[in-house]
Formats: structure tokens, sequence, C-alpha cells
């Protein structure tokens, strides 16, 4: 039985690839991407998750636009990682695929309450927001929601962006807390998950060997910010962070958690964004998410490599 997502995203190379995965799975029926602002503005995540559908030949997936900023704080960005673009590192024609009329946050509300309760799973891969809107917007919505499992946040890795958060965390740190107290059941691939997959010569060269368009982009994607992520933490490539909610889809037998209570830090200039996780359970908070801390990376490499050879 296929299971229905929706992505959030914000292209971003890493989304890019977690976008291809699932449309090269067919387990997973993908009912819409939904574009959020965040490692670069809403105008280009949108532009970039056509840029990915018309790449995989799927343009019957529809593609909508959501919220250009966080809920209560001005933007923050990362064309330091990603590019001006987003999509640095291959050369991809725009878009001819136009965008959906709707707003994103109406058409996750639309798709949620049209079809069956507990069948549809949200894969948010980037900053909260548009996930967070539509909760506050209508709350009965939540028990509509089979899961969520988002990249985003960190616990032995701490921060990437800054010392103590993580990027799609730290961008908008009130969307997240509504995410985490929603009571919907949620799955989470921190840093200390995604650290564990990283590329390298062979996985990249594996990449490119499939010798078509996908495995080409792929392969000049990583390239192009594992540049970052190797100088910054001294490791042998970069991780890949996005596809790791994808595969955790298909193969959760490729990782292994613990169900703690997360809850997020919105005060503190200090800390904010931070994911504080009770990982040896030394509070009364109760357990509110999978928070996923190891990834067998050869089998997430060679699950990734096989279903992108079939776009």
């Amino acid at each position: 039985m296929t299971q229905k997502i929706i992505i959030d995203t914000d292209p971003g190379q890493d989304d890019a690839v977690a976008i291809l995965l699932a449309l090269a799975s067919p387990e997973l029926e993908v009912l819409g991407i939904t574009a959020v602002a965040g490692n670069v503005p809403l105008a280009l995540t949108a532009r970039n998750a056509r840029v990915v559908c018309e790449l995989a030949g799927r343009t019957d997936v529809p593609v909508l636009a959501g919220c250009d900023r966080p809920l209560r704080r001005p933007l923050v960005t990362a064309e330091h990682v990603h590019g001006k673009t987003g999509l640095d590192g291959a050369d991809l024609p725009d878009p001819s695929m136009p965008l959906g009329d709707a707003h994103a946050v109406d058409f996750i509300l639309d798709a949620l309450r049209r079809e069956p309760p507990g069948t549809v799973t949200l894969c948010p891969l980037g900053p909260l927001t548009n996930v967070a809107a539509a909760l506050e917007r209508a709350p009965d919505i939540a028990e509509r929601i089979a899961r969520i499992v988002l990249m985003g946040g960190a616990y032995f890795e701490v921060g990437n962006i800054t010392p103590a958060a993580e990027f799609n965390i730290y961008v908008d740190p009130e969307a997240a807390e509504i995410v985490f107290r929603s009571g919907v059941p949620i799955t989470v691939v921190p840093l200390d998950c995604t650290h564990k997959a990283l590329t390298n010569r062979a996985r990249n060269d594996a990449f490119r060997a499939l010798s078509t368009p996908v495995g080409n982009a792929v392969a000049g994607w990583t390239g192009f910010f594992e540049r970052f992520d190797m100088e910054k933490y001294g490791s042998e490539g970069a991780p890949l962070h996005d596809p790791c909610v994808i595969a955790w889809l298909l193969r959760p037998d490729l990782f292994s958690g613990r169900e703690v209570n997360v809850e997020i830090e919105t005060g503190s200039e200090l800390t904010r964004g931070m994911t504080v996780a009770d990982w040896w359970g030394v509070t009364d908070r109760a357990p509110n998410t999978l928070f996923l801390g190891d990834v067998d990376a050869d089998g997430f490499f060679a699950l990734l490599t096989e279903r992108l050879g079939r776009l």
C-alpha cells in the first residue's frame, strides 16, 4: 500500500535529492510539494521545486508556494551554503510547469480534509512555517495527520547555524514549537543522524555513473555543497540531510533512535532554536518525538543510488 505524503521544502540541493528519491519510489504517492522560504527566498524555493519535478519527468505533481517569512521573525537564509540560486552545482533550465494557484497552507489543509484521516504524512525539509501556519489556522487537522517526519534539530551534534541551533529550527523556532506541541506523531531526523550519511568520492561517483540527467545533477549538487561542509567539519564529504526523511519512510530499519521529549527554545538569544531533547529521560516530560540518532550509511546510499537510477 502506498503512503500519501506532502513534501514541504526549501530547495536546497539536499532537498532536491529528497524530492527525487520520493518521486522515484512507488511506495510513496506525492500529493504535492509545498515551498517555504528558508535556504533561499520563497521565489527561488518555489522555482527550484519545479526544476526538480521537471528533471524527474513529474510535472503532474502540484507545486504550491507558501509562507515567504517566518511566523514572527525576519527571514534568515543560507546562500553561503547552497549558492545564490539554492541549486548551484547543476546547470538546469528554468521550469516551464506553472505554480499551483492555491497557497501552500490552503493546499495542506484541503489535502488533509479530503483524504481519509490518518493517511497523509507531512515531510517538512525546511523551516516549519507552512506546517505551523496550517496547525494554527485549523487545530482540528492535527488528528488527521498520520505523522510528521521532519529534518531538523540536533542534540549531540549541537548547531550548524549557531553554536546551539540547527538551521531549519533556528529560522522559525516559534513554528517549530507549534509543531512539537501539536500532539501529532513526529519523527525527527536531526544532525545527529544526518552527519553519519556523508557523501564521499565513491558515493558521488556512483551517482555520476548512472549516466543520466538525474545522476549528473545529483553529483553536481553534492559536489557543490560538499566543499562547504568539508571545510567546516573537516569531514570526508557533506551530509545529505533531507533525503534521510524519505529514506526513513522507505526503510526505517536503516535508522535507530529513541522516543523522547523535545522542546524548542524560543526566548534565549544565546540558544534560540535549540532542540532540547531529553535523551536521557531526566525530566518528567512525556515523549513527543521519535528522535533518530544513527543511520546505516552504506544502506542509505545504496537505496538512494538504486532509486535515482529509476528516473
